[in-house]
Formats: C-alpha cells, structure tokens, sequence
C-alpha cells in the first residue's frame, strides 16, 4: 500500500489536462453558457423594440432542442415506421434517418451573425452592385398585419441575389427565415447560411420521410410565428417568365392553420434586374449546353470575377443597373378561407385540401407577378423583341418604349422611371445592352440584336411581358 508507483511525465500530463477539462465542464461552462444566452437574449429584447415583426422565442431554442422535437414529432415517427416496413429495416434505424433529415434542415439562427455580418453584407453586396429601388409598398396595409401573425414573404426567383437584396430592404422589419436550395451546402457557407436563420431543403426529394420531417419542421415554425420567405417557383427562371408555383411549402404552412393561435399573412413581393448575373447561365441550362462538372462551373464563376475585377482596376467597370423590389397587399390566409366557408383544414380530404392549396398558390403567384417592377433594361429588351427583324433608330425605340410605359402605368403596373426621364430610361437601357455587346448600332445610327443574343434579350423582355 506504501509503494511509490512511477508514472511517465506525459501521462500525468495527460491526466491533469484531462482533469482541467472535466472541471471546466462542470464547473465554468454552465456559467458561461447562461452567461451569453442572458446576453443573448437582451440584443434581442433590444431588438424587439426596433422590429415591425418580432424575432420569435422558437428562433432562439437550442437547435438541439428543435432538431429532437422534429424528429420526434408524432408525425414523423409514424413516416418512421412505415419507411422502416418498406425498406425492411428496424425502426431505431428510420428514426436515426429522420434525425439526420432533421438536422440537415434546421438553422442555428444568431441574432449577431443576422443582423451585424448578414445584413451589413447585404447591404454593402446589394449597393455595390446595384442601385437598389423600391418599387412599390403598401404601406398602410403592411402596418396593419397583427404584430403575432405568422408572415411569409411569397417571391418570385429571378436571382440568387434574391436573397440578398431582399435580406437588406427588410433588415430595418425583420429577420426573414429562408428555404435555400442545396446549392449553399458548401463546407463553410452553408455554416454562415444556417445561422443567418435559413433552413435547407432538397427541391426534388420523393423521400416520404423526408418529406415529413422538412414538414414537420416548416409546420412548427409557421405555429411559433417565424417571419418565412419562399420562392414557389422552386428554383431560377431560365426563360424570365414566372413559373408554375411548387405547392409543397405552401401546403406544409398551411397543415400549421389548425394548430395555430394567430393567423398567417401572405405578404407577395415582385423582384426585377436590369442585369441577372446568372443570365447566360440560365440560359445555356435551357438549352442543355451548361457546365456539368462543379469544377466547369467554378472556372465559369472564376472567369466572370476576374473579367469584372479587371473593368474595376481599369476604371471602366460600372454597376449592373437597377435592381427593384416591390412589396404587395399582404393576404390573410383566415380571411382566405373564411371566404371559402373553411374552419378546419384538417377536416378536408387530400383533394379538397390540394384545390385550396392550389387555389391560394395561383392567387399568391397572380400577385406576384403584378408586382414585378419594370426596368429599363425590360422595357428597352421588350420593344427590340417585338419589333422582330426590324431594325429601329433610337428615336424610334424611345417612341416604342414610351408607348409601353403608357400601357404599363394605364394597368397599374409599376414602372421604375430612372430619374423620371422617359428618354434616359431608354438610353440606361440600351447603356447596358450595348456594353454587353447583346445589341449593337451600326454606322447608320441603327440597333439590332446581336446573333445569338435573341434569346438573352427575350428573357429580360418576359420579366415584364406578362404585364401587357
């Protein structure tokens, strides 16, 4: 018993190191931990005050917390059970499938990161590239949403910048919850993403469980009053035109009507560039001549920096136009179906419940789509395409587009006139076209399109076709 035990000096080394941790687990980490979350919590308190849309407390729940009552959601633990019957597995198994499901969907959101690193980059990304404008508000009727509805910003998808430009117009409102596509599932980016409050979802997944679990979550942020945005389209528009509403989320927000003691607002929002950076992109996935490979795709990104950064150190780089976002009414979804004589959506059968949902979907889109501001660069490309094989002076392409802005504002479309100059508005335009080398004059003092470019100019015309 009195022996003297010799040790290595490494493994007492070891030992206290390992000690100091235990204690510093027990002992400070829990101080630490209540620490921030009281700081935490009054920024957000602080917050608050500023906030139209409040930051709701199941934002700020430990994602942990969140992750397991997903997964646990009755639910999803029956989706569990019958995805373990058809693949012939245990059910502990399914389950552990649903919590990884989980936690690939739910954000870690950070007040600080929101609102001290993504909107002051939102804002210095947005007006570094553009001269942002809104279009068009509804003031009076968006100060009139009830401070505990639960608000989802309905858009259409025009650009990732999306996400950006409408992150810093909002930022003095609220903090927006986004669905992002697994495009921003990079190793450090999808890390900045998911604390910024966004959750990622897989656009075309046919996994029932998976299906269930992204519902499950979506349905109880909707109940708690996370102010959402979401894109319907489900992903860009390669031809400018709006695309058919994919009615997943909306469904998912919906199921949460029933168990909700506030009412969901609808707020539509319309988006226009006078330069889409994905342009020939969307274009070149159209036609099926894209980059296919991750590394063609980085050198086509790498490509289109360096070529900008050049214009910037030569001093012949200038911005990308006008970029316009334009807030709608916003749309009670309790006044929506008390119009329909609906009290429980629960009681519906599928179908009846698909119609609704379609039918507020095709209402949501119809609104969005009026919204979508005009800019120069849609107006200008607009009359070039319906003049065909005509080749127009510049004189005749202001007459033409002048005679659009008329039809636009006689149909209550919003027009983005820059500097209220009709004829500077075609000549910005056509700045941008003919910089681009998408449409040329000749010694004649004559405009066409280049060869090739027809389909570029086609689609930032069918950005506001729809409008005529």
């Amino acid at each position: 018993m009195g022996e003297t035990v010799e040790l290595p000096l490494w493994l007492v080394v070891l030992a206290g190191i390992l000690a100091l941790i235990g204690l510093v687990d027990r002992l400070l980490t829990p101080s630490v931990r209540w620490y921030l979350h009281r700081r935490a919590n009054r920024a957000i308190d602080e917050l608050n005050t500023r906030l139209k849309l409040k930051i709701r407390p199941f934002r700020t729940t430990g994602r942990s917390i969140v992750v397991d009552r997903v997964a646990h959601d009755p639910d999803v633990l029956a989706a569990a059970e019958e995805h373990a019957r058809a693949e012939g597995m245990p059910v502990e198994v399914a389950i552990d499938t649903a919590e990884r499901y989980a936690r690939e969907i739910v954000p870690a959101f950070s007040a600080y990161v929101y609102f001290r690193i993504g909107t002051r980059l939102a804002r210095w990304v947005s007006t570094a590239l553009y001269k942002v404008r809104l279009g068009y508000s509804d003031s009076e009727a968006l100060s009139a949403v009830p401070p505990d509805a639960a608000v989802v910003f309905v858009m259409n998808h025009r650009s990732n910048m999306d996400y950006v430009i409408v992150t810093y117009l909002a930022s003095a409102t609220s903090a927006l919850s986004y669905a992002v596509g697994e495009w921003a599932r990079l190793p450090v980016l999808q890390t900045l993403i998911r604390s910024t409050g966004a959750y990622f979802i897989r656009r075309d997944a046919r996994n029932r469980l998976y299906r269930r679990v992204l519902a499950s979550y979506v349905r109880m942020a909707t109940e708690s009053g996370v102010t959402q945005a979401i894109f319907p389209e489900g992903g860009l528009s390669r031809d400018g035109k709006l695309r058919p509403a994919k009615l997943g989320l909306l469904s998912y927000i919906l199921a949460a009507n029933d168990q909700a003691i506030h009412d969901t607002v609808f707020i539509p929002v319309g988006l226009n560039y006078d330069r889409v950076l994905e342009d020939r992109s969307l274009m070149a996935a159209e036609d099926g001549s894209a980059p296919r490979t991750t590394g063609q795709k980085t050198a086509t990104t790498l490509a289109f920096i360096w070529k900008n950064l050049r214009l910037r150190l030569a001093g012949r780089w200038h911005r990308f136009g006008y970029a316009s976002v334009s807030f709608g009414r916003p749309v009670s979804l309790m006044d929506f179906l008390n119009k329909k004589g609906v009290t429980h959506l629960a009681a519906l059968d599928e179908a009846e419940h698909a119609s609704l949902t379609l039918e507020l979907g095709e209402r949501l889109m119809a609104d969005v789509g009026n919204l979508i501001p005009a800019l120069p660069v849609s107006l200008v490309a607009l009359a070039l395409d319906r003049a065909g094989d005509e080749r127009l002076d510049r004189l005749s392409l202001k007459a033409r587009v002048d005679a659009l802005i008329d039809q636009l504002l006689e149909r209550g479309a919003h027009v983005h006139i820059a500097h209220d100059d009709r004829d500077y508005e075609v000549t910005v335009g056509l700045r941008m076209l003919t910089l681009r080398r998408i449409v040329t004059e000749d010694s004649d003092g004559l405009l066409q399109v280049t060869k090739g470019n027809e389909p570029l100019i086609a689609y930032y015309a069918n950005a506001i076709r729809h409008l005529i």
